[in-house]
């Protein structure tokens, strides 16, 4: 019988257009595994698309390969095909135009005429004939391009790769192995069971970014000893690992210092819970010349110069709706947390929900006082 790794690399002998997915509440070892594993494939002469349901690029990870090719929507999955019956009547002349947004066709026959009988129309098979799906725990939380197509993603194999214990193992094949600390770690060892050739040095870079961006550059409590171990084995593959660190935590924009600056001076605490949060208006955002996507840069760097905050949440103001993110360690869950207040993107170390018609202060009112009583 065949392992996961012998199952999934004949799978991939077998099909020729993949998209590689992840979910809405994407991190840095999201999007490391997604360009690993497009970059992978496309090794092995697969045609490869990345898409995220309404994904912004951060900024800081706009050094890796092929990463500002992620999309943020589907360009097509089907063709429409109109097929016309010439048999009888040949062809002289096709054409068409564009009229109050309506596509009209002329066909020009040779002889006679033709009728509604010559003329059938139809859908062309999906795009993809195999789907990954990286770093995500459940297909729902791959937001509209899942909700949006579920015929594909239920007509297609979907290969699932994660390293959490939440994960819901909704693939046909399931890759899950929760003694790695990060999802790229997970794909790195799948490589180098299909193709360890393949792994060249921008792909070792893909996959240690992954690595550093989940760890805090090696600072996280969750950290396991084979980890340094792959990390080590990825240098040796050419992994740039003073590039990662310049580009993820020595590169700030302007606008980016100046939203960290209202977030901290924003910032609130409880001490005796190790709880810490910001509220982020939108004039904050204006001034700062900034965007909800600098956001992860903020908790990111409160974590890392307080790593005493064991919970972690900002409020910020987004299209008339006040959007929370929860940050928590492994004592927490940031899902059960959110789930009172809303449908919740993300998983139990982070997690998010949009809450309408109400404000920012209401929102911090309901959500601090309730996490207060629940950790208490």
């Amino acid at each position: 019988m065949l392992n996961e790794s012998e199952q999934i690399k004949q799978l991939i002998q077998t099909k020729k257009n993949i998209l590689v997915a992840f979910g809405n509440q994407s991190n840095g070892d999201s999007i490391a595994s997604a360009v690993a594993l497009a970059l992978f494939l496309e090794k092995m002469n697969k045609r490869v698309d990345i898409v995220c349901s309404g994904f912004s690029l951060p900024n800081n990870f706009k050094f890796l390969q092929k990463a500002k090719d992620i999309k943020a929507n589907f360009d097509y999955l089907q063709k429409f095909v109109i097929s016309v019956d010439i048999s009888k009547t040949g062809l002289q002349e096709l054409s068409y135009d564009v009229k109050d947004k309506k596509l009209r066709i002329f066909i020009t026959p040779k002889q006679s005429f033709l009728n509604r009988e010559d003329i059938h129309t139809a859908q062309s098979d999906f795009k993809y004939d195999l789907i990954f799906v990286v770093d995500t725990p459940d297909l729902e939380s791959l937001g509209q391009i899942y909700d949006n197509n579920t015929e594909l993603f239920h007509q297609k194999p979907v290969i699932n790769i994660d390293c959490k214990a939440s994960n819901e193992n909704f693939g046909q094949i399931n890759l899950i192995n929760i003694t790695y600390t990060t999802t790229t770690e997970n794909l790195y060892h799948l490589f180098k069971d299909i193709a360890s050739e393949n792994i060249d040095k921008e792909i070792a870079t893909s996959l240690l970014t992954g690595i550093i961006s989940k760890t805090k550059s090696f600072k996280s409590q969750n950290i396991k000893p084979q980890t340094l171990n792959t990390a080590s084995e990825l240098i040796n593959l050419g992994a740039d690992r003073e590039h990662i660190i310049q580009n993820l935590y020595r590169t700030r924009t302007i606008s980016t210092l100046k939203l960290w600056g209202s977030a901290l001076s924003h910032l609130q605490s409880d001490n005796e819970l190790k709880l810490a949060w910001s509220l982020i208006t939108r004039d904050d955002f204006i001034r700062a010349g900034a965007t909800p996507e600098d956001l992860p840069d903020i908790i990111e760097e409160l974590l890392s110069k307080s790593p005493q905050i064991k919970i972690l949440i900002l409020f910020y103001e987004k299209d008339n709706n006040i959007q929370v993110i929860i940050d928590t360690n492994k004592e927490y869950n940031a899902l059960e947390f959110l789930r009172p207040f809303g449908a919740v993107n993300g998983d139990k170390n982070q997690a998010t929900v949009t809450i309408e018609n109400t404000n920012l202060k209401q929102t911090e009112e309901k959500i601090i006082s309730y996490i207060k009583k629940t950790v208490s």
